[in-house]
């Protein structure tokens, strides 16, 4: 299921929509070349498949193998220059370059006056567009012909802005690179280490934080430069568990967009991310009136924009929004309502499957199990969640196996398989016991269930009510906070206790009865 495409250009083909493809089309019928025609029939070889062949692409094209590889890497080359064509209008980032290219053309032919005007008309497009690095990359351009070649500027007094504006373009760039390595390099220490729950853990998150945070006041940063702070904040303050913190610093990064919602439309990307953070911290926190206004916003921005994104921006409005709204109905606890999600997600998830990463397709899953789990269907809950428990077992995905393969001993527990419950508890502890980032609450429930499993049934309930009694402060711990999320183990332990004891009469009349 989450085997890449091995062919750059067989996913790139079917990566495009019906309009690219006509674009294509067009676009290569205007090259009127000899090598043309084999252009459209490679293409349209690739386009029918359901998955790569060299051996069909070869029999339906009739090209020869000693050939196929130079011309899938000149479709590949052609195919992004028709889509560049197509983006242009839509990126500004692209128009920019586009016109810094015209620029050296120019240069090139010695007018040097005319490559000078495009370079300035273009620096004033970047700088308002918080495009920085092709600002600074034009300035530079600049700079070079003044440096090589007498011009106008010099008499004109316009040197000396020039060189000011680089100097200070220059800064802020290393500045902005500086907050940018903080905010990956904070994400990347959770991504190997997970929460600092320790104190010698939180000690090392922070010394590395405070030696590496770029002395910049927030007054004097850039929009590039202050969303990586606000990004860095989030993760550090999450990474220590404060989650209060960390969703100020969502609030923050989302607020930077609020300011000037014309740049919505320039990242919705960015914009959608600080989005589902924020929603994933108030769903940490249950706080269920914050979610529900933050979720309705984000729908109501998909809904507007949307007809605007690129393939890329569909993708993570699928992913974002629909995550989000798995955590709704398990926040409130409406089970049925989230399995209604899933015919749309498996549909989403088949149309991005060459493109959504394998962690964001487990953890669809471990959500529709915990649904269905939700709804006591223990048999459909087993069957989703085999996809969890035999592909997250890694970096990313350790927290989401650890809390799969527990609720799958919760479902042989409700099905009654308690010789199978002992053996997976043999073996996920003997699995626990070797990672860091497994919690207490969840060692201790997983010995609990291994106890259980090798008792008489009328004793559980009492063995889980003492349990409840005994782990009280362990469950209000802000260290389990986040995995009760994910798997509310009190919940499930509350609702055994609260159920009708099995008496003793009970059971001499069920037994009776199957004599």
């Amino acid at each position: 299921m989450f085997k890449a495409q091995k062919d750059s250009l067989f996913t790139l083909v079917k990566s495009l929509n019906k309009a690219e493809k006509r674009n294509f089309k067009l676009y290569v019928n205007r090259l009127q070349n000899g090598g043309h025609r084999k252009f459209i029939q490679l293409f349209e070889a690739l386009d029918k498949l359901g998955s790569y062949d060299e051996e069909a692409v070869l029999k339906k094209t009739g090209i020869e193998k000693k050939h196929l590889a130079n011309l899938k890497r000149n479709l590949y080359k052609q195919i992004l220059t028709s889509l560049r064509l197509i983006h242009i209008n839509k990126n500004v980032d692209i128009q920019i370059r586009e016109q810094v290219d015209f620029a050296r053309i120019l240069y090139g032919k010695g007018m040097y006056m005319q490559s000078l005007r495009i370079l300035e008309r273009i620096k004033k497009i970047a700088l308002e567009h918080h495009q920085d690095i092709l600002h600074l990359e034009i300035l530079e351009f600049q700079k070079m012909i003044e440096t090589r070649h007498v011009t106008r500027n010099r008499n004109a007094g316009k040197i000396e802005e020039l060189l000011h504006l680089a100097e200070r373009r220059s800064f802020v760039s290393h500045k902005t690179s500086q907050f940018s390595n903080l905010n990956i390099q904070i994400h990347g220490w959770y991504i190997q280490n997970g929460h600092a729950t320790t104190a010698e853990k939180r000690k090392e998150i922070l010394d590395y934080y405070d030696q590496h945070r770029p002395d910049r006041p927030v007054d004097r940063m850039t929009f590039h430069e202050i969303i990586n702070f606000h990004q860095a904040n989030m993760w550090l303050h999450y990474i220590l568990l404060d989650f209060e913190r960390s969703k100020e610093a969502a609030l923050n990064w989302l607020n930077e967009f609020e300011k000037d919602k014309a740049l919505m439309e320039k990242d919705p990307d960015l914009y959608m991310r600080g989005l589902y953070y924020l929603l994933t911290l108030l769903f940490f926190e249950e706080n269920k009136e914050d979610y529900d206004y933050y979720l309705r916003r984000f729908e109501f921005y998909i809904e507007m924009k949307e007809e605007d994104f690129n393939e890329n921006s569909h993708m993570i409005a699928f992913v974002y929004l629909y995550l989000a709204r798995l955590n709704a109905y398990l926040v409130q606890k409406e089970y049925h309502q989230g399995l209604e999600l899933q015919p749309e997600i498996q549909e989403k998830i088949l149309e991005y499957k060459s493109l959504l990463e394998p962690n964001r397709i487990l953890l669809f899953n471990y959500k529709i199990a915990y649904c269905e789990f939700g709804i006591k269907d223990f048999d459909a809950c087993l069957g989703t969640l085999n996809e969890v428990v035999h592909h997250s077992d890694n970096i990313l995905g350790s927290d989401l196996n650890y809390s799969a393969r527990l609720l799958r001993i919760l479902c042989h527990y409700e099905l009654g398989n308690y010789t199978l419950v002992d053996t997976l508890v043999t073996s996920a502890k003997r699995s626990f016991s070797q990672k860091e980032r497994v919690t207490q609450l969840q060692l201790k429930t997983l010995h609990l269930l291994g106890v259980l499993a090798r008792k008489p049934k009328i004793e559980h309930q009492d063995m889980i009510a003492e349990f409840l009694l005994t782990n009280e402060l362990l469950f209000s711990d802000p260290k389990e906070q986040r995995n009760l999320r994910f798997l509310d183990a009190k919940e499930w332990l509350e609702d055994k206790v609260t159920k009708s004891p099995i008496t003793i009469e009970q059971t001499i009349v069920a037994q009776g009865a199957g004599s």
